[in-house]
């Protein structure tokens, strides 16, 4: 009979394996060479395989459409199974009718069924070609779902199609560095929201951060990690995996390139980050923004993506206008959201023995040509040039990140996109310049200023630190859930290590300086802690003398204050030798 093969093939495709939406291939859910095939696969590839290596089971003339079954082509069918294995009817069916809305009554034995009726499956087919056996010990409900399977909920299963755009707005789900930093191997898998870096200084907080930074956006911060001494041209790698908010992540190892002394940069990302802010601990910011960066890539440009603390206050011509001169243009401007925004974020993280940052009105000072900002104190009006190291610090990460967001909607917007969904936020010493007052709650703070940018917005912080306070104020947002704690260590065999720890609220700074984090024996100076040791081995050895314990005494009396908790232990002690404090 005229039949037109092609186009009843084309329109098989496009009703049952056009999957993902936003991309022209079709998805090939059964074993295959590939996933996906090409959008003209039906009549390029599957006319070939009509045409060539089904060709004994049809009767075909040509450059005609004229198409017939062959007598024997159930035979011929069945010599292509794979090793006899015919092919499972229900798991057919149940691609086929995917989407169908199936009445509550159905069961498995309808989908069959409905499959061998629409299909027209002869006896004959059934013996020779399908495997009619039905899903056992499983109940309806766990067959059926309550409705037909969304794209949503398939592509974390399924690799991307070739012309399917990167999904936007991911974060880190995984770090590993090998040959490079002060470990031979590091592994780092970043909470969802919080992830907290602990450690002595020199054994890789910053390194980590670094790292993180270049894995997210594909440009070092500063200069590359290079490989470890003892490398000596081997396995030097960073592998990470970026994951989106519907699809699975994609593992990514890049190896360091030997004949260039460099890093390659990343390719076919499946999932680009979301807008990314790292606050560096020596007062520079990076900032890197997926939608300029694709037309910055586009252009053949490269971004500078590091801001000095000078060009984050007085700007770049071209990339910043700076936190002074923007201060006050948004504070003028008729539109007042990104003001409204900052000062939002500035009230959220100021600090508590200051009271709130409030903004007042713009002044001259000498020798400047511009207006400057200024912060209403409990003293006074102060110009920001004139504020505090720390004060200084926190404008500035406000600034930032109020910046960083408000680019990125006007980007979108010039871009007929929509906002990211999600901020991954880096912050190298969290404590730098804080009093200790304020460090007690800067950090639940900047959890909370996401929802300061947007009700929509989720962050990830990935925040190092080597505070006490700074813990003991994560005892208030810390989630296991959503929330990690991971910790660097030296052993006495000289290696670094970095493990997960599981989150103890230890109460007050002291007891978190005691805590297996920061490792003291004593929240004390070491003077202190010297003679409390002693004091402690004089006092579980068998004969001590009385020149003994005068002598640990004045050594206490010296270094430990009056009310110290340890004194009532040693006073009763000293008495028994006739020592008198």
């Amino acid at each position: 009979m005229q039949f037109a093969l092609d186009t009843h093939t084309d329109a098989f495709l496009r009703e049952h394996h056009r999957l993902n939406p936003n991309s022209q291939w079709f998805f090939q859910p059964f074993k295959s060479a590939h996933d996906w095939v090409r959008p003209d696969y039906s009549a390029k590839g599957l006319q070939a395989i009509n045409t060539q290596t089904f060709r004994d089971a049809f009767i075909h003339e040509r450059n005609t459409r004229l198409w017939g079954w062959a007598k024997n082509y159930v035979d011929v069918l069945s010599a292509h199974l794979p090793q006899k294995h015919r092919i499972p009817a229900f798991d057919m069916a149940v691609w086929l009718y995917r989407e169908e809305p199936w009445p509550d009554q159905s069961t498995a034995a309808d989908v069959l069924t409905r499959f061998i009726s629409e299909f027209h499956i002869t006896e004959k087919e059934k013996r020779a070609l399908f495997d009619l056996s039905l899903p056992v010990n499983r109940s309806v409900v766990h067959i059926f779902q309550a409705r037909g399977a969304q794209w949503s909920e398939l592509q974390a299963q399924i690799p991307a199609a070739p012309d399917a755009e990167p999904e936007h707005g991911g974060t880190l789900a995984y770090l590993e560095t090998e040959g490079i930093g002060p470990a031979t191997v590091f592994r780092l898998e970043p909470a969802r929201r919080l992830t907290l870096i602990t450690g002595d200084n020199g054994l890789g907080k910053t390194f980590l951060l670094e790292c993180a930074w270049w894995a997210l956006t594909g440009v070092w911060a500063d200069r590359p990690a290079y490989p470890s001494q003892d490398t000596k041209g081997g396995a030097a790698k960073i592998t990470f995996m970026i994951a989106g908010e519907r699809s699975s992540p994609d593992r990514k190892t890049i190896s360091f390139d030997w004949a260039t002394s460099s890093w390659p940069e990343p390719k076919s990302r499946p999932t680009i980050p979301g807008l990314t802010v790292y606050a560096r601990v020596d007062g520079s910011f990076a900032v890197w923004d997926p939608i300029q960066q694709i037309k910055i890539a586009r252009e053949g440009l490269r971004s500078k993506a590091v801001l000095t603390s000078e060009e984050v206050w007085n700007g770049l011509p071209g990339r910043i206008e700076g936190l002074i001169r923007d201060w006050v243009r948004w504070q003028n401007s008729s539109s007042k959201s990104p003001f409204e925004t900052f000062k939002k974020v500035l009230a959220h993280l100021s600090p508590p023995d200051l009271g709130q940052l409030v903004p007042g009105e713009p002044v001259r000072i000498p020798d400047d040509p511009r207006d400057i900002p200024t912060i209403r104190h409990p003293y006074g009006v102060t110009p920001i040039v004139y504020s505090s190291a720390g004060v200084r610090r926190i404008m500035t990460l406000a600034y930032l990140i109020v910046w960083a967001w408000n680019e990125h909607v006007i980007a979108a917007a010039l871009a007929r996109k929509k906002p990211e969904r999600r901020i991954v936020v880096l912050v190298d010493e969290m404590e730098a310049h804080l009093h200790p007052l304020w460090q007690r709650v800067v950090l639940p703070a900047l959890v909370s200023i996401a929802q300061a940018l947007s009700a929509e917005l989720e962050a990830q912080y990935i925040v190092a630190t080597h505070s006490p306070l700074v813990m003991a104020s994560a005892e208030t947002v810390f989630d296991a859930e959503i929330d990690s704690l991971v910790h660097l260590e030296l052993s006495s065999d000289g290696q670094v290590t970095l493990r997960e720890m599981q989150f103890v609220a230890f109460g007050d700074a002291s007891s978190w300086l005691t805590s297996p984090i920061f490792e003291l024996r004593h929240a004390r100076n070491p003077e202190a802690e010297a003679a409390i040791e002693a004091a402690k081995s004089i006092q579980l050895s068998s004969n001590p003398t009385k020149a003994q314990v005068e002598e640990i005494s004045q050594r206490l009396i010296r270094y430990l204050p009056e009310n110290d908790k340890f004194w009532p232990r040693w006073i009763s002690f000293a008495e028994k030798f006739g020592v008198e404090i």
